[in-house]
């Protein structure tokens, strides 16, 4: 009798851990989302990553209700990068790209689009020098059929671009030409060889855009746990209490507190549940400017350039089938988690998205970058601040090699500085400049940018110095001193002008403060922006203050990179303006480098006996005229939003001023500062 007991009881464990086994909630949310969908056949939904982790769940083809039928292909299947796509034309000047001219009025999107192409690097006027020929996506009347471009050659190194998710034009053969369409299907998207776009909003920036609307980062008690974007507009959330699945009608538990706004635009909670439906993709966009983190449901499209965002990092792929799971999950989700997620949906929103002129500038960085094969963006490059746009890889694909990535990898730049000074009419050798800088222990080289009208003067003229010192004839441009010279040896950058009086101590502690923050700059001059209600516009003063968010490149620290970037990625027409009026240079710089870091300049000190005479702009020896008042106005318009950002941080030695031995200070001339 024992033994039949004691073996009934073993029997009842082993159904029971059975049943718990088949019957337990498997991992209901996979906080991962392929980069490119699976090899083999379309699966319509859902796209896991680690379908070993969901043996318990049926698969998507024990599913047949649930799928949905394919749609025809409009466009050749056989169609792949190697086949469809002639890179000859291309590695010689890279991407290059013609656009063809509208046959008839255009919209103002498609006007949008010509112009971030047409004032960017990568254009050209000449269809014989193209790498890549854009032809706008345009509807046509009905029966009347769309004009095929005059060099289409079958669609050949041909880019069809659609920023609206309606389908491209089928009123003629594609071909061979690529697609780039907003919110493609993810059984016609040809990965690796079409692009998939994000629906593109109305009133969308042409360029700069809107920030990301995100003021904390970890929910606060107020915020509601759930937005879910309804067909009608608008968005409904619900409390973070609530129990329920908002998104089922077949729910009979309470919801709880709710709160529905139909105009609202953005919603105010920590995760947005987006169903599948290809119209509501657009709704993707909003919660990503929000800081709201996505998640779909089932999703039957293609997210935004996922060939190279691993939105792994930002959104959240969910089964809708079961409802209350994933509501439960949410709950549970760590706090570290959720910070990283909302961190990620603001970067690739600033990066990505907040404007057209960044939509197409990111669709043909990925175009080139599978020109450039091996030598393109790395992953990190695309995935961490400040994105790919800003990282060229004709400056490098090392990640090391770039000044903002070092806080990212706890690294800090090492070597030595290049003092770039720049020398302009009437022209005379610094020769006391020279001499302070050459006594750096941290100096390599000393270069003089000679812009003057007279010739240098002769070797013989030129202070003897243990550093080598090389003369570069200049254009007499002020855009000249921020040309990526070839000579220039070392990532740190001290740029100086003829006129800068500068002590050797001053210059080593600028140079130590720089390799803790060598994203950013760090000068001794400083001005500061504000904004003129009266004047209805911004402004900026050279007032001595405790704020301030610009330094003056006539002695400053900056990392070599800003060279590149000010020559290639800045507009030639803002290139043009800091020629015509040299004190706008400085406020381009400091704009350039805020754009990247989204950080204020750093100060350091610099000596009383400096201070006599007043600080020079970047205009020349004996221009010391305030900036111009619209210089600033025009940079905000040419970059589209104002990036600078105030501070009041100045950084000194430490120790310099305290009662010990002179002999032990280590920048002992700073004790005057």
């Amino acid at each position: 009798m024992q033994s039949w007991r004691r073996k009934s009881l073993w029997l009842a464990l082993s159904v029971s851990c059975l049943l718990l086994i088949l019957l337990g909630i498997p991992l209901l949310l996979r906080l991962a989302v392929p980069l490119r969908p699976l090899p083999g056949p379309p699966q319509v939904w859902p796209r896991w990553l680690d379908a070993e982790l969901l043996q318990s769940f049926s698969q998507p083809r024990e599913l047949p209700e649930d799928a949905l039928p394919p749609f025809p292909a409009p466009y050749s299947s056989s169609c792949n990068w190697g086949a469809c796509f002639d890179t000859s034309q291309c590695r010689s000047g890279g991407l290059k790209v013609f656009v063809y001219p509208a046959a008839g009025p255009i919209s103002e999107t498609h006007r949008q689009i010509l112009a971030s192409i047409e004032g960017s690097r990568y254009h050209t006027l000449s269809p014989g020098e193209a790498c890549l020929l854009l032809f706008l996506s345009l509807d046509s009347p009905a029966g009347k059929p769309s004009l095929v471009p005059p060099q289409w050659n079958g669609g050949k190194n041909h880019l069809v671009l659609s920023l609206h998710p309606a389908p491209c034009p089928k009123t003629f053969q594609l071909g061979q030409a690529m697609v780039a369409e907003a919110s493609p299907m993810v059984d016609t998207f040809r990965p690796g060889f079409d692009v998939a776009l994000p629906p593109l909003p109305e009133a969308h920036p042409s360029r700069g855009g809107a920030l990301g609307q995100l003021q904390q980062h970890s929910p606060h008690p107020g915020e509601s746990l759930l937005a879910l974007a309804e067909e009608r507009g608008g968005w409904r959330v619900a409390g973070t209490n609530s129990p329920a699945c908002p998104w089922d009608g077949r729910c009979e538990q309470d919801l709880g507190s709710e709160q529905t706004h139909p105009r609202a635009t953005l919603p105010n909670a920590t995760f947005c549940l987006i169903p599948g439906r290809r119209s509501d993709a657009l709704r993707f966009l909003q919660a990503l400017q929000a800081g709201c983190i996505p998640v779909l449901l089932s999703p039957h499209w293609e997210l935004p350039f996922s060939e190279v965002i691993d939105w792994t990092k930002a959104a959240i792929i969910a089964d809708e089938r079961l409802p209350l799971q994933v509501l439960a999950a949410l709950q549970e989700m760590p706090p570290a988690r959720v910070l990283a997620l909302r961190q990620q949906t603001q970067f690739l929103w600033d990066a990505y998205f907040s404007s057209v002129e960044k939509m197409v500038h990111t669709t043909l960085e990925i175009i080139q970058d599978r020109i450039f094969g091996a030598s393109a963006h790395s992953s990190v490059m695309w995935n961490s601040p400040p994105g790919a746009l800003l990282a060229l890889p004709t400056f490098s694909t090392r990640p090391q090699d770039f000044p903002f990535y070092h806080q990212q990898q706890g690294s800090r730049p090492v070597g030595r500085f290049s003092a770039l000074i720049w020398v302009g009419a009437p022209g005379q050798p610094p020769l006391k400049l020279i001499q302070a800088v050459a006594g750096s222990q941290h100096c390599a080289q000393i270069l003089v940018l000679w812009s003057s009208e007279r010739p240098p003067p002769p070797r013989g003229k030129w202070p003897e110095t243990a550093i080598p010192l090389t003369v570069i004839e200049g254009h007499r441009k002020v855009s000249d001193r921020f040309f990526p010279h070839s000579v220039i040896s070392t990532d740190a950058i001290l740029s100086l002008d003829a006129q800068s009086s500068l002590s050797t101590n001053e210059v080593d502690f600028a140079f130590v403060v720089w390799q803790s923050f060598p994203e950013r700059m760090v000068g001794f001059l400083t001005w500061s922006h504000f904004w003129d209600e009266a004047q209805g516009g911004w402004g900026f003063t050279v007032e001595k203050a405790n704020e301030f968010s610009m330094v003056l490149t006539t002695a400053a620290f900056y990392h070599r990179y800003y060279h590149t970037l000010f020559t290639y990625v800045l507009p030639q027409a803002l290139r043009t303006l800091a020629d015509e009026a040299p004190s706008c240079v400085d406020v381009l710089m400091n704009f350039l480098v805020a754009v990247v870091t989204k950080l204020p300049p750093i100060k350091v000190p610099y000596g009383q006996q400096h201070q006599a005479r007043p600080p020079l702009v970047s205009g020349g020896p004996g221009q010391e005229q305030p900036p111009d008042r619209d210089c600033i106005n025009l940079m905000v318009a040419g970059f589209g939003h104002m990036p600078l950002v105030s501070s009041r941080l100045r950084l000194d030695p430490v120790l310099f001023k305290d009662p010990v031995s002179a002999l032990r200070k280590k920048y002992r001339s700073l004790e005057k500062a």
